[in-house]
């Protein structure tokens, strides 16, 4: 074994039923609670869209907002569904996405429940990057969705460099993660103290997570992503389940270790830097949402699509409270995705601990 921290205990799937398919040559096992429980999550996203879209200063019924998603309705009601306030709800939708599936990646790979972007620096990595350009002028025309992106793959190869010795393992992932993670929230607090107070607004702003002012200008890239990296998510879920074995079972299995875990590494840090990109780095959405899945699940490793799906879920119901638990104030929905999150991180860190690992 590597020495990881040995994922939670949780029930294995039962009622699993093999499939075959002859055109295309494709086999598999399907789990209908796993089937069953994303299909309720995504009932309930589109629920909650819809409640993200009534909300604001002019109130509009859920059934008047599920009328304008198809093109009925009077022409205001289209003007502010459809013009509006949709595009702000899809970047939520699409961010929590790519985030809760993100998680579910990093965290399988590592075989650690405390293995999310958060927490091994690559959303710090595309503050630390937007926040210089911002303060420094350090932008070369690139604007801040492609400052985020960059930043997060430097802080993805950093981790990745730092971390290799004959190759890498879960644990020096998380281990040099974190330290990679504290240099960078420095180095933007240093930016942040330099910077005039106008450029510390605009670059707080972002840093916090938030939804306020986005249009389709950020969800545009941010669901061409997604059309690549959701199917690969999905299939490379397979090759991640000889690692939950260890890295010397998976090898004599005749995985190629090193390379799916360069592999998921890239898809969860294209799925982690154009969120952030779109929506800023949304506070513990990543380190949650897998979680969460994995229990509604009963699966030994967080699913994906379950992940993605409670992703979007816990941004968007987070967006209505941060729009409506202040009369007047709209909050950024990472605060509000922080107060959420915050016990769920002592919960893990207390299950790591008594699970021996956790110092």
């Amino acid at each position: 074994m590597d020495g990881t921290t040995a994922p939670p205990v949780a029930r294995a799937p039962v009622g699993g039923r093999p499939f075959r398919l002859a055109v295309p040559r494709v086999s598999g096992i399907l789990h209908p609670r796993q089937l069953a429980v994303s299909a309720f999550l995504a009932a309930a996203v589109f629920l909650a869209l819809c409640w993200d879209l009534s909300v604001g200063e002019y109130g509009i019924p859920l059934t008047d907002v599920a009328r304008a998603l198809t093109g009925s309705g009077d022409a205001g009601t289209l003007l502010v569904v459809r013009e509006l306030r949709l595009p702000r709800a899809m970047v939520g939708l699409l961010a929590g996405v790519a985030f809760g599936m993100s998680g579910a990646l990093f965290q399988t790979m590592t075989r650690n429940p405390l293995g999310s972007p958060d927490m091994i620096g690559l959303t710090h990595g595309a503050g630390t990057a937007v926040v210089a350009g911002i303060v420094l002028g350090w932008d070369f025309g690139l604007g801040t969705q492609a400052l985020g992106i960059l930043g997060a793959l430097t802080s993805a190869l950093l981790v990745y460099g730092l971390a290799w010795r004959r190759g890498t393992t879960g644990y020096r992932i998380v281990l040099v993660g974190i330290g990679v993670s504290w240099i960078c929230l420095s180095a933007t607090d240093f930016l942040l103290a330099r910077g005039s107070r106008f450029q510390a607004q605009e670059a707080l702003g972002w840093l916090v997570g938030n939804l306020n002012g986005r249009d389709w200008q950020q969800a545009g890239p941010l669901t061409a992503a997604l059309v690549v990296l959701f199917p690969a998510a999905l299939l490379i879920g397979r090759l991640m389940r000889t690692l939950q074995l260890g890295d010397d079972v998976a090898t004599g299995l005749g995985t190629r270790v090193q390379t799916v875990r360069l592999v998921v590494l890239l898809t969860g840090v294209g799925l982690v830097a154009f969120a952030t990109a779109a929506a800023g780095p949304v506070a513990f959405v990543a380190l949650a949402a897998p979680q969460i899945a994995q229990r509604l699940c009963r699966t030994a490793w967080p699913p994906p699509l379950a992940a993605g799906l409670t992703g979007a879920l816990v941004v968007l119901a987070s967006d209505v409270v941060a729009r409506e638990v202040i009369p007047g104030t709209e909050l950024p929905v990472g605060i509000v995705t922080g107060v959420l999150g915050a016990p769920v991180l002592l919960w893990l860190l207390i299950r790591v601990n008594r699970a021996g690992s956790g110092g």
